[in-house]
């Protein structure tokens, strides 16, 4: 139960930028519940997005909407919006793939991080705006972010490594079949709550699929910088069909 309660607390601490100012060791068996925590923790992102959602529905939906937004990049302190930039700076470059691994790395932001950034946050809010103006329920927000936090650890376990070394080849080491079962585990009474929730799990896989494949071929594998721009891009492909679903459902 400690190592649990301390790998709670890794993930809180390192997906998030609420302040926990607690030392926790750092070991195999941490890191492991740390990883099965991730869905956890986005059922807290949730759970304050949804809180949000309930307290502001006497505002314009458009100020609402920005708000959700607002604290929706706030939360995680633009950690996996990093991974997003250096990714487009990287693959826009259409420089040689050692060269595109260099510009991965490199601190200084480029054109293509600016315009890809830019329209990530345009799609997400307006169909965050989309949503809240059909009546979804409450409950996919507080699902969304789980859902794309349990998508990273399907990716980081799947996927290729690139290289044997890095935050990403380090989680990779702890991270079994059984704990993907574990991190789902929380999140399967809520797809009785989310309408299409079943839906929306599958429009994440294909997802997974095709940008796991997208970066293998551009990159030859996974970093950690894509690990985290997989949690940016499957909330906005999960909030696209979140919004195809009550679309229809209500044509």
């Amino acid at each position: 139960m400690k190592e649990a309660l301390y790998g709670l607390v890794l993930a809180l601490q390192f997906l998030t930028r609420i302040p926990l100012p607690i030392a926790c060791p750092w070991n195999a068996a941490t890191c492991r519940w740390a990883l099965r925590c991730y869905p956890l923790v986005g059922l807290l992102i949730g759970a304050l997005l949804a809180g949000l959602a309930m307290l502001g529905q006497g505002l314009p939906s458009p100020l609402l909407a920005l708000a959700l937004l607002s604290l929706w990049v706030a939360l995680p302190g633009g950690l996996h919006l990093d991974g997003v930039m250096d990714i487009a700076d990287a693959l826009g470059s259409n420089a040689p793939l050692e060269r595109r691994w260099a510009i991965m790395k490199d601190s200084q932001v480029g054109s293509f991080a600016i315009l890809v950034l830019v329209f990530l946050l345009a799609w997400k809010g307006a169909l965050i705006l989309a949503l809240l103006e059909a009546g979804a329920s409450p409950w996919l927000w507080l699902m969304l972010p789980a859902l794309s936090r349990f998508g990273a650890l399907l990716l980081l376990r799947l996927a290729p490594l690139a290289r044997r070394e890095g935050l990403a080849w380090t989680w990779r080491q702890h991270l079994a079949r059984r704990d993907l079962g574990l991190a789902l585990l929380p999140l399967l009474p809520f797809f009785g709550f989310v309408p299409g929730g079943a839906w929306l799990l599958g429009a994440l896989c294909v997802f997974l699929f095709l940008y796991g494949l997208a970066m293998v071929r551009a990159f030859t594998g996974i970093n950690g910088d894509i690990v985290g721009a997989a949690i940016e891009g499957g909330e906005l492909w999960v909030l696209l069909s979140a919004w195809s679903w009550w679309w229809f459902a209500t044509a």
